[in-house]
């Protein structure tokens, strides 16, 4: 398998001429420091996004007038980099511009760096780096109104004269922090422009080493200080890092994550689906019975209720997500984890696309991006869908709900020491096929992971509740409507052609549907599917939630109980064996991915090889994995 030759390679227009009629600019910066932002308020709509030729790099470029002299500025918004020496394809991008030895990029006229005034040490490595090759430069301090206002000690005009380059003061979340910029960049003296810079040397520990003394030397000289509340939070690292107390934190975090899952989520589920039941009554008892009655009750009130139910679930697992994101303690579970990944052979730049996946595995995919190497990439986009997504959860929900008692097992949920457990599941499984994955047809070399680590803080309310209704947003949307389209295509495939006048079971079985649902069964019985569950499957490959949807409108209209819309988990715990369920847990474990994220797979890689390798190793080990835990359980008497 050749994982380097059919990644994407996509030149695209850059929408803007490389020429403009004043100055070129670039603006650099590590990740993070808010220099995106800062391009947003230097350049407003005046902007173009595309991508590097040749690569997936994203490429932003925009134009601003110089207040005094009427010059118009072009500026480009490189990728953020730590330092000259790139571990990524971006840091490679950012350095190829900066020394002028990009083919598509004209050399910068004036570097504007950007650093994050809350923290210094990191940053000034990069101001040094770019002062070494000789570039006509600014430093644009951002964020320096969050550094006072968090009793940094921090003067200007001090750093200024320790660096001997112009430090201007910058707020680009403010309307008017970058005013002060843009009057010094219109008041430089622009010289003759320095052209392409050779390649520069790779830094030996020495120089490493001497950057690092020049760092502190700067810090002293200004006097920076950390104020006492971030250095104290920064001891926190002994304990979060320690190879020891780190992990067992991190799988207590977790585990207490899934049990408020379950606990936190039970009175608001009971609440909807109180009123989505109460909505069909009211709707069965003013509607006439036909056929429009059977798709508003059984199609869409069914189909679609039935997973809203769970919307309070989904939310309290994202909750914790974002808390713990917005605190700074992510990045340093990724830090943590990196020895454990590369054991299986996965870099640690992989845990980010692989934790983006918890939420959704088309950004999971689309950020391994940032994966220097396009083995370990393709190796990261393979896994992805094996991270347990937030679609899996309202099947998850609904099985566990259905089979596991509600009861405590010492001071745990049981039900949330199950979904823990099929987390769990998913992620070594995922470790599994990368260990095997990196040990034959993608071996490559091993790289080190730089990682920023933020200062911790406490979560802003503001922050959680946007990512929250992004998230109600997104799942409301997906009911109303891929869900809610499927689901009226599929009441139709179960209503006709109507039962022969002779029919002794459910119409449904006599429908389009129930044709295909009973010739599927013979392929799934062998995992303990029936009918129902094989033609909740088909529509299931759009959204894995797509399935518990159809599971209602299947039951609603097999007549299977009074009002499944509201109360789908009763009915399937009294149709189903208990190894019929622990089946289908087993098998959405590895369920074969949603159609839209083997259209992405196809888009990043370039080829229609590795999404139908994909969608063929995910449903073989669905289907063993769902065979072995049928069969155990019947043989251990679940079935």
């Amino acid at each position: 398998m050749n994982a380097s030759a059919d990644l994407r390679v996509e030149p695209q227009a850059t929408g803007l001429s490389a020429v403009a009629s004043g100055p070129s600019l670039s603006l650099v910066g590590v990740p993070n420091c808010g220099k995106t932002a800062l391009f947003n308020r230097l350049t407003g709509s005046r902007q173009k996004v595309a991508n590097y030729p040749g690569v997936t790099v994203e490429r932003k470029e925009g134009r601003f007038a110089g207040p005094s002299t009427g010059r118009i500025y072009r500026l480009v918004d490189l990728p953020g980099a730590y330092s000259l020496e790139p571990t990524s394809l971006d840091e490679a991008v950012a350095r190829d511009v900066i020394l002028g030895r990009h083919a598509s990029e004209p050399p910068p006229d004036l570097l504007v760096c950007v650093v994050d005034a809350t923290n210094l040490r990191l940053n000034l490595r990069l101001v040094l780096d770019l002062k070494r090759i000789g570039r006509p430069m600014l430093v644009a301090l951002n964020m320096s109104d969050v550094a006072k206002q968090r009793g940094y000690r921090l003067n200007r005009e001090a750093l200024e004269q320790a660096l001997g380059i112009p430090v201007i003061e910058t707020v680009a979340v403010r309307p008017g922090g970058e005013r002060a910029l843009v009057e010094a960049i219109d008041q430089y003296r622009f010289t003759q422009p320095i052209g392409r810079v050779e390649a520069l040397a790779p830094a030996t520990a020495a120089d490493i080493e001497a950057t690092q003394r020049e760092v502190r030397r700067i810090l002293n000289a200004i006097d920076y200080r950390v104020p006492p509340r971030v250095a104290i939070l920064s001891r926190l690292d002994s304990v979060v890092l320690n190879p020891i107390a780190g992990p067992i934190l991190l799988a207590i975090v977790l585990f207490l994550m899934f049990q408020a899952v379950f606990s936190w989520a039970r009175a608001p589920m009971d609440f909807i689906a109180a009123e989505v039941a109460a909505l069909g009554q009211a709707i069965g008892s003013v509607m006439p019975a036909g056929p429009l009655r059977g798709l508003v009750l059984d199609g869409i009130v069914a189909g679609t209720g039935s997973v809203l139910v769970f919307l309070p679930q989904i939310l309290i697992l994202f909750l914790f997500i974002l808390a713990l994101e917005d605190s700074g303690y992510l990045p340093r579970a990724a830090f943590m984890l990196d020895r454990l990944m590369g054991k299986v052979g996965l870099s640690g730049r992989a845990f980010i696309p692989l934790l983006s996946s918890f939420a959704c595995a088309i950004p999971g995919v689309m950020a391994a991006r940032t994966i220097p190497s396009s083995r370990d990439r393709l190796a990261t986009i393979m896994i992805a869908p094996l991270m347990t997504c937030s679609a899996r959860l309202p099947v998850y929900a609904l099985l566990i709900g259905a089979f596991i008692p509600q009861r405590t097992v010492g001071i745990f949920n049981l039900r949330g020491l199950v979904l823990f457990a099929l987390y769990a599941a998913g992620v070594f499984s995922a470790m599994g096929v990368a260990f095997a994955l990196k040990r034959t047809v993608m071996r490559g070399e091993e790289r080190p992971l730089l990682l920023e680590l933020p200062e911790y803080r406490l979560p802003n309310l503001r922050n959680l509740l946007l990512g929250l209704w992004e998230r109600v947003r997104i799942f409301v949307g997906r009911v109303g409507t891929i869900i809610l389209a499927l689901m009226v295509v599929l009441w139709f495939l179960a209503s006709f052609p109507a039962p022969p006048a002779d029919a002794t079971g459910p119409a449904i079985q006599y429908s389009i549907a129930g044709v295909l649902g009973r010739g599927l069964e013979y392929i799934f019985a062998p995992i303990g599917f029936n009918w129902q569950i094989s033609i909740a499957l088909v529509p299931g490959l759009a959204a894995r939630e797509v399935a518990v949807s159809a599971l209602g409108t299947v039951y609603a209209m097999s007549g299977s109980a009074g009002d499944v819309a509201g109360a789908l988990a009763p009915v399937i715990a009294r149709s189903w064996s208990l190894a019929t369920a622990l089946s289908l847990l087993a098998w959405y474990v590895f369920a074969p991915q949603c159609l839209s994220t083997l259209a992405v797979v196809k888009r990043e890689t370039n080829s229609w090889r590795y999404p139908l390798i994909m969608a063929g190793y995910l449903f073989a080990l669905a289907y063993i994995g769902a065979f072995i835990t049928y069969h155990v359980a019947v043989a251990l008497g679940a079935g």
